[in-house]
């Protein structure tokens, strides 16, 4: 079974290529660009890890070039696609949103184009729980109205969702989407909250919390993640009479407020974290949670890590790997 993974050399990328390298049944071909979002440092430090599994190989190209995929794809001829190459953060969206549109917008249509040349028996690519937008009510469900983004970037997964439909019902390419709800565990970006919040607190320097530490979010360990992933990756949607695409959400259905995220963070560093409390930050979501009903139902997901074993999980990696003085 061969499986191309983009974004192989990002955080959640990196999990599922070495989920499927080391079960032994998969080949699996990771693409990344390495882009300087964040260091690359990390992105070839998580490369390093899967270097010695003999089922996985590694290749830097920008899916945003279509004709450096396209070769690559035909060249490879993968059996399923694992779209989890983009470009992240919330925030970062509305400071530099060309970024979104070369790699979220031109990027996508590129790996659409290549399944549509030559169909997978499955994509399964990476959207947001940032698409539910202003008036979503919570929990979260796929069928909630998402046509009001609070950022670019939920615009840019929204419009990826709009585009994957097209082509299912267009080219009966099958085709599901996945929202993720804030991941976390070891190796995630170091602009994401667990990593700012774990240095700020490690180092004794002030550490804000937007509305005032209120806003709650439904924080989703990897390995449920990557076990959600790859049983939905095996069962592709229903061919005709309706296109074969679907979106499920993909998180723990246990939000927690940010205040309470911080004082687990606290106890398990051992050290009190010098708190600014502020107000609201554009762009910013006050509460995010998944219903898993569908995902339930088709595929069986059950997230099995509580936040308390991930963070721990997560401070021992942290720890090793920043090593805070």
């Amino acid at each position: 079974m061969k499986v191309l993974v983009t974004g192989a050399a990002g955080f959640i990328g990196h999990h599922v290529s070495r989920r499927l390298a080391e079960s032994q049944r998969c080949e699996v071909l990771g693409v990344d660009n390495l882009n300087d979002y964040y260091p690359v440092a990390l992105k070839r430090a998580r490369l390093a890890q899967l270097a010695p599994l003999e089922k996985f190989r590694f290749v830097q190209a920008d899916f945003a070039d279509a004709a450096a995929f396209g070769g690559l794809y035909e060249h490879f001829r993968p059996d399923y696609v694992v779209h989890l190459g983009a470009q992240a953060g919330v925030r970062h969206s509305i400071e530099n949103p060309a970024a979104y549109v070369h790699s979220n917008l031109v990027g996508f249509a590129n790996v659409l184009e290549a399944c549509r040349r030559r169909p997978p028996k499955h994509l399964v690519f990476a959207s947001s729980s940032s698409v539910y937008g202003a008036e979503a009510r919570v929990p979260f469900r796929e069928d909630a109205e998402t046509g009001r983004p609070l950022s670019f970037y939920a615009a840019t997964k929204q419009s990826n969702e709009a585009m994957a439909y097209s082509y299912a019902h267009l080219h009966g390419l099958a085709v599901t989407g996945l929202r993720f709800f804030t991941v976390y565990g070891p190796w995630g970006r170091p602009d994401m909250t667990p990593i700012i919040f774990a240095r700020a607190i490690s180092e004794g320097r002030p550490l804000q919390l937007f509305n005032h530490g209120k806003n709650l979010r439904d924080f989703t360990y990897v390995d449920d993640v990557v076990d959600g992933l790859l049983k939905v990756l095996l069962y592709p949607p229903a061919l005709p009479p309706t296109p074969p695409c679907r979106v499920f959400n993909l998180g723990h259905n246990r939000p927690v407020e940010m205040l309470l995220f911080v004082r687990m963070l606290e106890q398990l560093l051992g050290r009190s974290a010098d708190l600014e409390l502020t107000g609201p930050q554009p762009g910013d979501m006050p509460e995010t949670c998944a219903d898993l009903t569908r995902i339930r139902a088709a595929v069986g997901y059950e997230p099995r890590v509580p936040l308390e074993e991930g963070l721990r999980r997560f401070i021992a990696w942290f720890q090793d790997h920043y090593r805070p003085s």
